[in-house]
């Protein structure tokens, strides 16, 4: 049997080759699929609740800040949150 020996048609089929195996590879059901979703959410949903009890201690120590800590501390924890999730998903890419 006579194979092609065109270097474009080997690099080509290598190419494919490899692209499938990679597939498989990172092919996932539907747990974990479930897991990886589930895991977002916690990196997101864990630096606003920790900000937003920091910010409220803030505000039980310092007279005169009334909500300013707690809001100051929602932000910045939507903001380290969504970064988390930012840099997990540019990851797995």
């Amino acid at each position: 049997m006579n194979m092609p020996t065109n270097p474009h048609w080997h690099r080509s089929i290598l190419r494919e080759v490899r692209r499938a195996v990679r597939a498989q590879r990172e092919r996932q059901g539907l747990i974990g699929q479930s897991l990886y979703l589930g895991t977002l959410g916690m990196v997101f949903v864990l630096p606003v609740v920790a900000a937003t009890y920091i910010g409220l201690w803030i505000d039980e120590k310092l007279p005169g800040y009334s909500v300013r800590g707690t809001l100051s501390g929602i932000v910045a924890g939507i903001f380290i949150g969504a970064l988390n999730v930012y840099l997990i998903v540019r990851e797995r890419r």
